[in-house]
């Protein structure tokens, strides 16, 4: 039998032979599902379809977990805070656990021969690598010096780590505090901590491990943005905006600490800060609920150097029921290691429905200052208020060089945020413009009677 002895032998191990007879009952399948109901339907599904196949291969049932069912706990989305229960609860029988997307399939006859290749008694931490193409704010510069020398695993494909590995993460969670209080990629920081500086491995690229299909795939991903059945939508600077997104709204009003009619701004009585907006976005929610402006289920609130595809958007609201408390965009959380919460980056828009923000605003959370920021402040009221933070890859808080090209070249992207050192304009044209005629784009948008 080969033994890995070390990151640089693992790969090389694992080509000699078949090491391991895993059944599909020692596999732990967890989809990393959300709380909203669009959301929760679709891992509900995707649950049913692996268990289905099973039955079909008849190879044994894997047991399958729905993350937002895991707990009550709702930072149970950044993994880390999720594997001590998850080991107490099903390390005894499982020797593998598998986490994808609710977008995930799975081939299982393929994901057993991958899992054949390498011994489950050992450490093993395995997906499709990604790796940043410079240095990335949103890796903190993390090897910064050679950037690609560091891969992290590409969620839509799917990542797997070994019983062993995950017994000495649950272990470790339990004694020791992160780094960081704040979740920003969690993929990254989810290999920053199993490599451990150097004392566990590195993430090992399986080529089975797909985000598009084809024939030897275990994983593929089929889409980040579904085509759902139409709901009407609202959407809420200034040069570029203009020349970019702002043709594609319905309706939309640019705020300031003073009015100006040559762009036009709105005033909305409160001074500018340096740091958050918290006071501003309140008031920007206060208005929307008023008679002020058009009555309208959706809200997206974004800053005057966010680009944004509205078209894309309305295609993704569609699949949203606006009866519910919805916040959506890129969600980022603080302390959920230690019960904290999770919030929508401002940077990247927050789209609220009508009723999160009325829930919101009725319940007397409000700004301790006026330049609070704005994001973590609405986050941790929709936590003490149980609405959840559904998250979405297609908004992003940086710009389009803070992430791996192989990851955002395959996304149909709803935003970016940050006109530092790039050119918006050309940013917009190549990451966000559809090349639909706009008669097109309306009826694929299509916003109706609220």
């Amino acid at each position: 039998m080969c033994h890995a002895q070390g990151a640089e032998h693992r790969e090389a191990c694992t080509h000699t032979h078949t090491h391991s007879s895993v059944g599909l009952q020692e596999v732990v399948v967890v989809i990393q599902s959300q709380r909203n109901s669009y959301h929760a339907r679709r891992s509900e599904q995707r649950k049913e379809e692996i268990l289905q196949q099973a039955a079909e291969e008849g190879k044994g049932r894997p047991v399958v977990v729905l993350l937002h069912e895991l707990t009550e706990y709702e930072g149970d989305w950044s993994i880390l805070p999720a594997l001590p229960h998850l080991f107490a609860t099903y390390g005894q029988l499982a020797s593998w656990f598998i986490f994808v997307e609710e977008e995930t399939r799975l081939r299982l006859a393929a994901l057993l021969r991958v899992l054949h290749r390498y011994p489950e008694h050992e450490e093993w931490f395995l997906g499709r690598g990604l790796h940043d193409d410079g240095a990335s704010i949103i890796h903190h510069y993390a090897f910064s010096e050679d950037p690609s020398s560091f891969t992290y695993p590409d969620p839509s494909a799917g990542w797997a780590v070994s019983k062993p590995l995950l017994k000495r993460l649950a272990v470790r969670l339990q004694h020791e505090s992160l780094k960081s209080d704040f979740t920003i990629d969690l993929h990254h920081e989810i290999a920053l901590y199993v490599w451990e500086e150097g004392n566990g491995p590195k993430l090992t690229a399986v080529p089975e491990f797909c985000s598009q299909m084809r024939d030897n795939c275990a994983t593929s991903f089929t889409t980040f943005l579904p085509d759902c059945v139409p709901e009407c939508v609202f959407s809420s600077p200034v040069p570029v905006v203009r020349a970019t997104w702002e043709k594609d709204a319905g309706f939309l009003e640019f705020y300031s600490d003073v009015s100006d009619s040559s762009i036009p701004t709105i005033s909305l009585g409160v001074p500018n800060t340096e740091r958050g907006h918290c006071g501003k976005t309140f008031a920007i929610m206060r208005r929307f609920l008023s008679g002020a402006v058009p009555r309208a289920d959706w809200l997206l609130i974004v800053d005057d150097d966010t680009l944004v595809s509205l078209s894309r958007l309305r295609m993704l609201l569609r699949c949203y029921d606006s009866r519910e408390a919805v916040s959506l965009g890129e969600r980022y959380g603080y302390g959920l290691l230690h019960k904290g919460y999770s919030y929508t980056t401002g940077g990247g828009g927050m789209v609220l429905s009508r009723v999160a923000v009325s829930r919101l605003m009725s319940s007397g959370c409000s700004c301790h200052s006026d330049d609070a920021p704005d994001d973590m402040v609405i986050g941790r009221c929709f936590t003490s208020l149980g609405v959840p933070i559904t998250h979405s890859p297609l908004f992003h808080q940086a710009r389009p060089d803070d992430y791996s090209g192989k990851l955002i070249s395959s996304q149909q992207a709803i935003s970016f945020h940050k006109h530092w050192n790039v050119d918006p304009l050309a940013v917009y044209k190549h990451w966000l413009k559809d090349d639909l005629p706009r008669d097109e784009l309306n009826w694929r948008a299509t916003i109706g009677p609220c």
